[in-house]
């Protein structure tokens, strides 16, 4: 039989059939000896092959060919990645401005990975009746700035119903995945766009300014406008994984496109003469914020880009 995976444990997967059904499984132990350098093997939104057995449960026998995934570093074992989701039309990066602060060094680091492997990112700039004089003016410039660049940028507010159209449209026809720090509010987002769903929903931490711990493992849900959604736990940061430093720039649509303006066709728009980027940047072409994150990933500053769901300093690597 073949299914799509719509829940990872780390242990067992829940996978829908095509038939509608869906079946408990376990996998074989030779994809853990594969040479796949993964955490876990087996993501949310992968079509397998699955046998089932007397016990009604099923045994996983093939992983089909992915189109894409989106990854993070496993912190405690450094050679190995984890697999947050794969096989995804949409990526919703939910951004707040306070509560808590969503920093442009993590959105870049985002969209850069989301290029990477080549999955569309719509940036949501979420809690928009929280905003105050000044909230409003930061975010309509970073609207601005990713907006400017070409990512489509939506405004939302789950108590006040707005944005919530013009993100279900976005989202039909699509396997779509919120993410972004924990506490942005991804769980109450998806139950406004599917109440029936009644996703565990908690109080940003005072004492933290972060989210406490709601969501430990991703998992989809159909949607009953015709869309799907990948919730994931809430994370911190995006580590840049398998990447070379004279392509990073090219996960900038904004450098990218004056590649072929720099003297030097490696250039790294770093130290180079006559980069067509750095002239960008100085006439104001190129946000500064940008270019900063840039240099962070060129020279490999991690600045806590990890995973820690439960907003208290843990995280689940392991998971």
């Amino acid at each position: 039989m073949t299914g799509l995976v719509y829940k990872s444990t780390g242990s067992w997967y829940t996978v829908k059939a095509h038939d509608g059904a869906f079946y408990e499984c376990r996998i074989k132990g030779k994809f853990r000896i594969k040479g796949i350098k993964s955490t876990n093997p087996v993501a949310v939104g992968d079509i397998v092959d699955f046998e089932t057995e007397e016990s009604g449960n099923g045994v996983i026998t093939n992983i089909h060919e992915r189109k894409n995934y989106i990854i993070r570093k496993s912190v405690n074992l450094s050679k190995q990645v984890h697999i947050i989701a794969s096989n995804i039309d949409k990526v919703f990066l939910l951004v707040t401005i306070n509560n808590p602060p969503t920093t442009t060094s993590f959105i870049d680091r985002f969209l850069v990975t989301a290029e990477a492997y080549d999955i569309e990112a719509v940036l949501v700039f979420n809690k928009t009746d929280t905003f105050t004089d000044e909230m409003l003016d930061e975010q309509l410039y970073l609207q601005y700035v990713y907006s400017t660049i070409g990512y489509k940028c939506l405004r939302v507010s789950s108590v006040q119903g707005k944005g919530i159209a013009e993100l279900k449209e976005e989202m039909q026809g699509n396997v779509s995945m919120f993410s972004g720090h924990s506490g942005v509010g991804k769980s109450t987002l998806i139950n406004t766009l599917q109440p029936s769903l009644n996703l565990k929903t908690q109080q940003i931490s005072e004492q933290h300014s972060q989210g406490q711990h709601t969501t430990t493992f991703a998992e989809m849900f159909d949607l009953d406008f015709g869309a799907k959604i990948i919730d994931t736990p809430g994370i911190r940061g995006f580590g840049i994984v398998d990447m070379e430093k004279d392509e990073l720039g090219d996960y900038f649509p904004e450098f990218f496109a004056l590649k072929d303006q720099c003297k030097f066709n490696n250039c790294l728009h770093k130290d180079e003469p006559h980069c067509a980027v750095k002239e960008a940047l100085e006439n104001d072409e190129i946000a500064w914020s940008r270019y900063r994150s840039y240099l962070q990933m060129l020279e490999g500053e991690d600045d806590n880009y990890r995973t820690d769901i439960y907003g208290d300093g843990r995280n689940t690597d392991n998971e």
